[in-house]
């Protein structure tokens, strides 16, 4: 959370952000889509905003998550909402939930080229997240018990300012 975003009108929201910027060392905000490719292979934690408002929607928490028989932390949690691997849970549930409210990208996805086959859960999961075009940023911890303590911490604050997170 390298800046507290200057869209941010709400003085209570952006001290908030101010706290959370103080708690770790964030990486600057990225498009998801690019800063995933950047995402370190370390636990820690991930924030996800609108960048229209620049708003922190999701506060999540990425563990080793060793996969290929190395670490993958981060990078392999983000790399997942790429696929949409997570449909029903996090913040791809989040992503979906909300496209599903939305009648127009639910014309366009059931409009789409070969439509009149079923298409995977993952890929509504991973298009409703691409949707939101949200900007990234992440901290990186030492271990999987760090980053659940900053989650938590981050979470606390954020939770009374609209954050997805069930």
């Amino acid at each position: 959370m390298a800046e507290a975003g200057h869209l941010v009108r709400d003085d209570a929201l952006a001290a908030v952000y101010t706290q959370v910027s103080y708690l770790a060392d964030w990486s600057p905000w990225l498009p998801f889509e690019t800063g995933v490719a950047e995402a370190p292979r370390q636990p820690g934690v991930y924030l996800f905003r609108e960048p229209a408002t620049q708003v922190v929607r999701y506060v999540g928490m990425a563990g080793e998550r060793a996969g290929g028989g190395r670490p993958r932390g981060l990078h392999g949690r983000l790399i997942g909402y790429c696929s949409g691997h997570d449909p029903v849970g996090g913040f791809g549930e989040s992503a979906l939930d909300r496209a599903l409210a939305d009648p127009g990208w639910v014309e366009r996805q059931l409009a789409r080229p070969g439509a009149d086959r079923p298409r995977r859960a993952r890929r509504w999961a991973a298009d409703a997240i691409a949707r939101l075009a949200p900007e990234v940023s992440w901290a990186a911890c030492h271990e999987r018990a760090d980053a659940r303590q900053l989650e938590s911490e981050v979470e606390l604050l954020l939770r009374p300012y609209g954050l997805w997170n069930r």
